[in-house]
């Protein structure tokens, strides 16, 4: 297998630290199932992430937009702003 060293777009490499049991049970999982462990976590994590609601920013609504109906439509404002690389996820 060749290992490809660089940036990989779209996604934040972290680390994250598993009790013993969780790693081992992952390791067997990711095996078994012929995945990688990184291939599980994302999956997890994207499950419990789209399933929690996301607070909005702070001072969101503080400011004019100068549009009349802006504050009904704040919230498709920042998901199309997110979107387009233009607000903090």
């Amino acid at each position: 297998m060749r290992t490809i060293c660089g940036t990989v777009y779209g996604v934040t490499k972290t680390t994250v630290y598993l009790d013993s049991d969780v790693a081992l049970a992952l390791r067997q999982i990711a095996e078994a199932q012929g995945r990688s462990q990184a291939d599980l976590i994302r999956d997890a994590l994207a499950a419990y992430t789209n399933g929690a609601k996301r607070p909005l920013p702070r001072g969101l609504g503080k400011y004019d937009s100068g549009e009349a109906h802006g504050a009904e439509r704040a919230k498709d404002f920042l998901r199309s702003a997110a979107k387009k690389g233009r607000w903090p996820r």
